[in-house]
């Protein structure tokens, strides 16, 4: 099964350091959270129904003028793992992506027998001219590259011309929602297009399990069959609601991230002497001694995630999320300076 950030746990026991001993900085999750409110009763009682204004509420958060073309789903994991059968029910399909980037996508679409191809980011829209699904992580996780709405509009044109698939994962497009392909299919029509979009990094709910997948009606009403009934918590639609709808909270945690992502930047000019890239919500680099580095931080508490080298990207690299404040913030400085 592919690696993921996030598991303290069994930093714990390798390292032999309680789990509240570590600071956790694994993830791209936004570490101060939506502040959840108070859940009625019923939320919990009762099945959960889609005629709440989840969908609603999201549709105007992320700019589509009709929520019939929002599917809430249980995170972006259940699209990345019902696509490939909704799309590939016919035959196998040659799909290309990211040779670094979510890894969950490579795994999914080979288990359900289609072939995978791996590209640089820079260099999708070529691969768009032979794939029958093209996947863009934009930004993309964990180096963070973007590809401009106008050239996943273009990648978009290609493949239909074929009758494929251009699916966007903008999991972390609402540290900078100015980026987002969704305006440039607004305008010019979703066809053959998905956007997936989930309300676990930038709001730092990743325990509610809510993404939304965009597109036509008739694929979302594909996928929710392929997926089932209730895939979404109650209590869980009913917080994600009230996150979408504030949109005072939405731009102050947009000031502290990109104040806190700038700290960082600094910090890791000061002590690695590199320039990151990356989101608001991690920064990302190439390191040949990241190993080192990961284990080092390990056995100070500190837990970040480190990637292998692949055919595309030559040198291990390392993925850091956001410090939640100062403090955090000189605890890393100190374990960062103290391996240089």
């Amino acid at each position: 099964m592919p690696e993921h950030g996030g598991r303290i746990a069994q930093a714990a026991r390798q390292y032999g350091i309680p789990v509240g001993d570590w600071l956790d900085l694994s993830t791209g999750i936004n570490p101060r959270g939506y502040p959840v409110p108070a859940v009625s009763a019923a939320a919990w009682q009762r099945l959960p129904e889609d005629d709440d204004e989840l969908a609603v509420r999201a549709a105007a958060c992320y700019g589509v003028s009709d929520a019939a073309q929002l599917l809430p789903i249980a995170g972006s994991q259940a699209a990345i793992q019902g696509l490939p059968r909704v799309l590939g029910r016919e035959r196998a399909l040659r799909v290309a992506l990211a040779g670094l980037t979510y890894n969950e996508y490579v795994h999914a679409w080979k288990r359900a027998g289609h072939g995978v191809s791996t590209h640089a980011c820079t260099a999708l829209p070529e691969a768009a001219a032979q794939a029958d699904v093209v996947i863009a992580c934009n930004p993309n996780n964990p180096t963070g590259e973007t590809l401009a709405p106008a050239t996943l509009l273009r990648m978009r044109d290609t493949l239909a011309t074929r009758n494929g698939w251009l699916l966007i994962d903008e999991a972390y497009a609402d540290a900078e929602p100015a980026g987002s392909v969704i305006p440039a299919f607004e305008q010019h029509g979703w066809q053959q297009a998905i956007v997936l979009r989930s309300i676990g990094k930038f709001f730092g709910l990743a325990g509610a399990r809510i993404g939304f997948a965009i597109a036509e009606a008739p694929l979302l009403q594909s996928l929710g069959e392929e997926l089932g009934p209730w895939p979404i918590a109650g209590p869980a639609r009913a917080v994600a609601t009230c996150a979408l709808a504030d949109s005072t909270w939405q731009r102050n945690s947009r000031g502290f991230l990109a104040d806190m992502a700038g700290a960082l930047d600094q910090l890791l000019r000061r002590t690695l002497a590199l320039e990151p890239s990356g989101t608001p919500l991690f920064r990302w680099f190439e390191h040949s001694r990241a190993e080192a580095l990961h284990a080092h931080l390990a056995r100070a508490a500190v837990l970040v995630r480190l990637f292998q080298a692949t055919p595309v990207n030559s040198l291990p690299s390392l993925r850091i999320g956001l410090p939640a404040d100062a403090t955090q913030l000189a605890r890393l400085s100190r374990a960062l300076e103290s391996f240089r």
